[in-house]
């Protein structure tokens, strides 16, 4: 449990900060992204405005004031690669300027400029040797100006930030999911020191109190050699022996926690399952109930055999305690679709129990009053709490399943062939 409960911290708090990591950077990648397009947007303008020339005064008018943007002057114009072509109204280029750039050819930048011309809108985006070139087309009286900026080495800029923050993020989380694994066990030790006690005082308590209702039911059995059995003498033996058994059931429970206690290897599920059916059909049949058993034979598991025993009995005592009045359970063993799982599933009749929450069936001491109480043998509500922990350090899982009337309680395990034994 308390490994489990370590991992779940450390997966939790890893996924917390994962989440911090991505929206911090999510949100300087949008910045970065958002500042990389206003600068396009900007130098086009002014190019724009300049009929795709560089400004001659120091400072060019008429610029787009954008987030965290900077102003542009005639210097900083200088880093930007750009072409311009002047096309008349029927289509005709007039002229091309290709100065300020040197990997595109005049030739090229005449294609560029039909392509742009023949989509009809006024601004995009074209693509020539793997770089993205925006353009705009603005109208001059009787032509057109279009400017063309290679938009690469900005948008270069912003997924290096991009990346740089990606990997960082990566770093950052690889550092502290190693950094909390290294001492998630110092943050939970009182979690662990409390978990100790708790065994200690279950397995003390429950050594000290068999000892006093030893006596009890030694006293009683003399008391009716004596005297005979009555009434109080039945009662006090049936109260004593549900003691003894809730303290054992307390002791297993816990010794359940950790699943190093258990020896888990290849044992034979069918043979186990016919066993146990087998000690409860009489048990079951003298409480009027009917019983049936479906158990596929050579059904191999890895598992230890006497808790999976434990298991088996639990269920079947449960079904037996809850079923209807001259109700049917049945015990079912088979294998999977694909038979790579094991299915194990207990079903017994259960007509009160449309309304049930059966997602609680599985917590420590927890019994519905009025719909699993039917029976006069009531239980601690620690059984089903004892199976799922057997079954979790099995590496199954458990369910519980009611339709039509009847509650199945339904393992999944995974199959051992025969050959891999």
């Amino acid at each position: 449990m308390i490994q489990h409960f370590r991992k779940m911290y450390i997966i939790f708090s890893t996924i917390a900060l994962f989440v911090v990591i991505m929206t911090i950077v999510g949100s300087i990648s949008a910045v970065t992204y958002f500042r990389a397009h206003q600068e396009v947007e900007t130098v086009l303008t002014v190019l724009s405005n300049n009929e795709g020339q560089m400004p001659s005064s120091r400072r060019p008018p008429k610029q787009l004031q954008n987030f965290s943007q900077r102003n542009l002057t005639q210097e900083s114009m200088q880093q930007y690669l750009f072409f311009s072509s002047t096309v008349a109204n029927d289509g005709t280029i007039l002229d091309i300027d290709g100065a300020h750039i040197s990997t595109v050819s005049t030739e090229q930048i005449r294609k560029l400029t039909q392509r742009v011309l023949r989509r009809g809108r006024t601004r995009g985006q074209v693509f020539y040797r793997q770089n993205s070139y925006a353009y705009r087309v603005n109208n001059r009286g009787n032509k057109k100006i279009v400017v063309f900026l290679d938009a690469s080495l900005m948008t270069a800029k912003a997924w290096e930030v991009i990346n740089l923050g990606l990997i960082l993020g990566a770093i950052s989380l690889v550092l502290y999911a190693i950094v909390l694994a290294l001492f998630s066990k110092a943050a939970i030790r009182p979690i662990i020191q409390a978990e100790k006690r708790q065994k200690e005082f279950i397995t003390n308590a429950g050594h000290e109190l068999k000892t006093p209702l030893t006596v009890i039911s030694a006293n009683t059995e003399m008391q009716e050699m004596m005297n005979g059995e009555d009434d109080l003498t039945k009662s006090t033996k049936q109260q004593v022996s549900r003691l003894i058994a809730l303290i054992n059931h307390f002791v297993s429970l816990a010794r359940l926690q950790e699943r190093p206690q258990m020896t888990l290897e290849v044992i034979n599920a069918s043979e186990v399952t016919n066993r146990v059916a087998d000690s409860f059909k009489a048990m079951i049949a003298q409480n009027g109930k009917s019983f049936k058993k479906s158990v596929v034979s050579g059904i191999h598991i890895k598992a230890d055999e006497h808790y999976f025993y434990e298991l088996i009995s639990i269920l079947l005592d449960n079904a037996n305690k809850y079923c209807d009045p001259n109700g049917d359970i049945f015990l079912n063993l088979k294998l999977g679709r694909r038979k790579r799982n094991v299915i194990l599933s207990v079903t017994n009749s259960f007509a009160k129990g449309e309304n049930v929450d059966y997602n609680r069936f599985f917590e420590r001491f927890y019994r519905e009053d009025k719909a699993r109480t039917i029976s006069t043998e009531s239980g601690y509500g620690i059984g089903l709490s004892m199976a799922q922990n057997i079954v979790k350090n099995f590496g199954g899982h458990i369910k519980a399943d009611y339709s039509n009337g009847k509650i199945s309680f339904i393992i999944t395990l995974k199959r051992v062939n025969n050959r891999n034994k």
